[in-house]
């Protein structure tokens, strides 16, 4: 089979494409080719209907989109920007597939990549990657969101060779489906937060679908319960031994939701484009008005920007200078750009942009959940509010 041609995307107006390898460039072809002709036909229909594809699941996982790992976890095969760029094509075409590719191989992956002994890596990372297993990431709970790192009330407690997890929790992505699910839970011994590798299949464990969901409808997200469930210790996450270990993995995923947000963004931007250059009113295209201009204008400013932003901080990854204040930037500043700019978008097409036929308000409401995830605007202020005083201003 012949690879496709990079093409530069349209929205791409600082050229950041050039900071890509040929085999990289080669990879986004072959993975936009396949988004376009098997997700995107189907897409709106999915959103309104709250279904998965899930045929294809195998499909990516041939295509290696559960593969291209972290520097920090592996020997480096693709840099940081890469992983971006994949990451944003995902969303470009549909935020929630991003979602559960980011869910599975950024979060589920990573936690065991990052936090696993070797034999977990070994035994749990083939098989996910082939898309054998598919993983997601238990750690927001009902009553605790952004105050999960002291708040946790999902507990483990030692039980000879055994832990026995109790507790709840909430918003998990592919939790209704995944093979496995990485449980984070206090100990009752010494408060520490452990990571766990829970088969969902495990007595005591249930999974119920969070309905009447208007964002991200795409991903089926779970309520968890966890009665009791014993795992063995060989299924503790080896290196995970404290909260610290936990915000290494999103330490890495953050920066993942920011490229997100932009592929959003460009999905909407791409839409509203082509709809102003069709769309005729007063014997005019309305791209030709200058009011739409500016609305294109500005989203167009608000993605050159993020991407600016965010590409800055990924190759800050790739070089090692990376650090949870370059990522919190890039996740809060990123995500109010992509949410401005998808309701321009949105305003471009005028009644026409909130019916699901052209695609906007697909993108405009999914901007919503990404807003809030993997820590909300406040949290990463405050984040990057502690690197520049010194001092801690969380509650």
């Amino acid at each position: 089979m012949s690879v496709p041609e990079y093409e530069p995307l349209h929205a791409d107006f600082l050229e950041s494409h050039v900071y890509l390898t040929d085999v990289e460039r080669a990879f986004l072809a072959t993975q936009r080719a396949f988004l376009e002709s098997e997700v995107a036909p189907a897409v709106n229909e999915l959103w309104e209907s709250a279904a998965f594809p899930h045929h294809i699941v195998r499909p990516l996982a041939d295509l290696g989109v559960f593969r291209p790992g972290y520097a920090e976890t592996r020997e480096f095969e693709n840099s940081a920007v890469f992983r971006g760029f994949a990451t944003l094509e995902l969303a470009r075409v549909d935020a929630s597939i991003g979602t559960f590719v980011g869910v599975h191989s950024g979060l589920a992956m990573g936690s065991i990549a990052l936090c696993g002994s070797d034999a977990q890596k070994s035994e749990w990372l083939p098989k996910m990657a082939a898309g054998d297993v598919i993983g997601c990431f238990a750690m927001t709970e009902p009553e605790h969101g952004s105050d999960v790192a002291g708040g946790m009330a999902t507990t483990a407690r030692r039980d000879g060779d055994e832990w026995v997890l109790t507790g709840a929790k909430r918003w998990i992505g592919n939790g209704t489906w995944a093979d496995i699910a990485i449980v984070w839970a206090r100990n009752e011994e010494d408060g520490n937060v452990l990571g766990f590798i829970v088969p969902t299949s495990s007595p005591g464990f249930t999974a119920t679908k969070i309905e009447g969901k208007y964002s991200l409808r795409i991903v089926q997200n779970a309520d968890i319960k966890l009665d009791g469930v014993r795992i063995p210790e060989a299924l503790r996450l080896q290196e995970a031994n404290n909260f610290a270990d936990t915000s290494k993995v999103l330490r890495l995923t953050r920066l993942d939701v920011a490229f997100s947000a932009i592929g959003n963004a460009i999905g909407a931007y791409e839409k509203a484009l082509d709809y102003a250059q069709d769309r005729v009113q007063f014997g005019k295209k309305i791209a030709s008005f200058q009011l739409v201009q500016d609305l294109l204008v500005k989203a167009q400013s608000n993605i050159a920007s993020a991407l600016a932003l965010s590409i800055s901080v990924a190759r800050m990854r790739d070089e090692g200078r990376q650090e949870d204040k370059h990522s919190s930037l890039a996740k809060l500043v990123v995500l109010n750009q992509m949410r401005e700019a998808v309701a321009w978008c949105r305003e471009i097409l005028g009644g026409n942009g909130v019916v699901i036929d052209y695609g906007v308000i697909r993108h405009f409401a999914d901007a919503e959940a990404q807003y809030s995830f993997e820590g909300t605007r406040e949290v990463n202020t405050l984040i990057v509010g502690r690197s520049l005083t010194g001092h801690h201003a969380f509650v």
